[in-house]
C-alpha cells in the first residue's frame, strides 16, 4: 500500500485521525494531516481506507502494493 498526502487540499477536518489514529495525525499549528505511518500493518488497511473515503477535501490517496505506476486510487467509494 502507498500512501500520498495532498496537503495543500486538507481542510483539517480530523476524519483521517479518528478512523486510522496508528497512521495520521494533524498539525497542531494547522490541522493539516501529517502521516506518520508510510508503510501500515496489514491490519490497518481497512482504516486507510475509510479514512480516504471520509476525507472532504479528498486529500489522501492510497494505492495498493503491485499497482501500476500512477495508479493512484484515491478515495475508494
Amino acid at each position: 500500500m502507498k500512501i500520498t498526502l495532498e496537503p495543500d487540499r486538507c481542510v483539517g477536518a480530523g476524519h483521517c485521525v479518528l478512523s486510522a489514529p496508528e497512521v495520521f495525525d494533524q498539525d497542531e499549528a494547522d490541522g493539516v494531516v501529517l502521516l506518520l505511518e508510510p508503510d501500515p500493518a496489514e491490519a490497518l488497511v481497512g482504516a486507510v481506507h475509510e479514512a480516504a473515503d471520509l476525507c472532504p477535501a479528498q486529500a489522501i490517496l492510497v494505492a495498493e502494493a503491485g499497482a501500476e505506476a500512477g495508479a493512484d486510487i484515491g478515495p475508494v467509494a
